[in-house]
């Protein structure tokens, strides 16, 4: 396991079924099965399995589904169980990876020694985490975008992508249009959707709870979430142009005004990792402990989210950040995260502790994300046409910003437990500290982003 295309992730489309590819092979039936995002299956009948690349199955799955060239560059091949997910290189032997699937597990994982010796990976075929979204709305082919589509619904459905009510409200109606049709006053829609709301709306908004308790435990579910409120955003899906017979066969349109809707959440097409941080400290014995977090990392940034209340903690692009790692020979193995903020409105640099055995793999991931996103600047510069009349280069397109007031994918930097830095003369304080200088070199040009360092204040008062 080497390099930044190793990438891991919590429970999601792999707890469907407890499913084997790789190690499964029998010499008169198909030598591998690969998954696609609709839990569908797709056998492949191969020679000299335990020396095959994942480049060369890739391929031979391409082949089988008929799909068009950008299908190399926007999916690869993955292992995935309920313990760890993997994102294989092109040169990576999927055969023998599975044959090292419990050393990846002690490396990368905590779960108990019984777990990891009944896990057993599947090969999936899955959205590339470096498939920018830019190039994503340049596909047409109806395969690939219901590929993408299904993919992107699962996780909105398994809440790995935490989403606000009226989104999932308007994702679940794009779905109820793909699974029913469209939309046909005085039917029976209602009774359809009570009976499947699981298949539209994430299970926590399913859930049909009664009383005071239930609304206070609704987490900002309002009125009108479940199936009513599914059911007006369900009426308002529009209907391309064309005759009502090309309309009923057509879900292109569909499967893409799904898709740009996903592009609004800024952590879609990412990787998942497992982790935990420290709680604020509470009560009068100032007792905290941790909580389990996803961390999301894509080309456009790092977002640590609440696995419990669904919500994002913490959203950075890299512009915005500065990182390193600790490997377990130092210690605990930890990424930590550095960003600007406040302490009771005095400017300081915070610092995020993540606990995870996977901090590594994160790391490498953010080294690579950025890497990649400078070398696909003048590309993206170049498709937004010549420069104004001012000399300088239009804005690239930018995703719409989400200002809900208490929108779940908007940061919540006051429920977070950091260290605050500033530097004072020649040494660091904690709490209220002035310093110049980041403590980790790894981060983007400070000439390319908004990152800055915490400047030494006079009047400033030490804690």
């Amino acid at each position: 396991m080497d390099g930044p295309e190793d990438s891991t992730g919590q429970p999601g489309p792999a707890d469907r079924s407890h499913r084997s590819s790789v190690s499964s092979v029998g010499a008169r039936a198909a030598d591998v099965l690969v998954y696609l995002a609709d839990d569908s299956m797709v056998p492949l009948a191969v020679e000299n399995l335990p020396s095959l690349s994942a480049h060369e199955l890739h391929r031979a799955i391409r082949e089988v589904l008929q799909l068009p060239d950008i299908a190399l560059d926007a999916f690869a091949l993955w292992l995935v169980s309920p313990l760890l997910e993997v994102q294989l290189k092109p040169k990576h032997q999927p055969y023998k990876l599975g044959r090292q699937w419990q050393e990846l597990l002690l490396r990368f994982t905590d779960a108990p020694d019984d777990d990891v010796a009944m896990d057993e990976p599947s090969l999936q075929f899955r959205r590339n985490v470096f498939f920018p979204k830019r190039r994503e709305l340049q596909i047409h082919d109806k395969e690939v975008l219901r590929l993408l589509y299904e993919e992107a619904k699962g996780n909105v459905l398994a809440s790995r992508y935490p989403c606000d009510v009226e989104d999932c409200e308007a994702l679940g109606a794009l779905v109820c249009r793909v699974q029913l049709g469209p939309y046909q006053p005085g039917q029976p829609t209602a009774c359809a959707l009570r009976e499947k709301l699981d298949s539209f709306l994430p299970a926590h908004l399913c859930k049909r709870g009664h009383g005071l308790f239930a609304a206070l435990r609704g987490r900002g579910a309002k009125a009108g979430t479940g199936e009513q409120g599914l059911l007006n955003a369900y009426r308002r899906v529009q209907e391309a142009a064309g005759s009502d017979g090309e309309r009923e066969a057509s879900l292109s349109p569909h499967y893409r005004a799904y898709l740009l809707k996903c592009h609004e959440l800024p952590f879609y097409g990412c990787a998942f990792f497992h982790g935990e941080i420290d709680k604020p400290a509470q009560g009068f014995l100032h007792r905290g402990g941790r909580k389990p977090v996803s961390v999301a990392i894509s080309l456009d940034g790092v977002h640590v989210i609440d696995c419990r209340e669904k919500h994002v903690l913490l959203g950075l692009r890299f512009q915005e950040l500065s990182w390193d790692h600790t490997s377990p020979e130092e210690e605990e193995s930890v990424l930590w995260l550095e960003f600007d903020g406040d302490n009771e409105g005095t400017p300081v640099n915070k610092l995020l502790k993540i606990y995870s055995k996977q901090a590594e793999l994160m790391s490498s991931l953010i080294e690579y994300c950025i890497e990649l996103s400078q070398a696909a600047e003048p590309a993206a510069s170049q498709e937004a046409g010549p420069t104004s009349a001012s000399g300088s280069s239009p804005p690239p397109h930018q995703r719409p910003q989400l200002r809900r007031q208490g929108s779940v994918v908007c940061s919540r930097i006051q429920h977070l437990s950091t260290i605050d830095y500033v530097e004072e003369g020649e040494t660091i304080k904690r709490v209220k500290p002035k310093r110049t200088t980041s403590f980790f070199s790894r981060q983007l040009s400070l000439g390319q982003g908004s990152y800055t360092v915490v400047q030494p204040a006079d009047s400033l008062e030490q804690g």
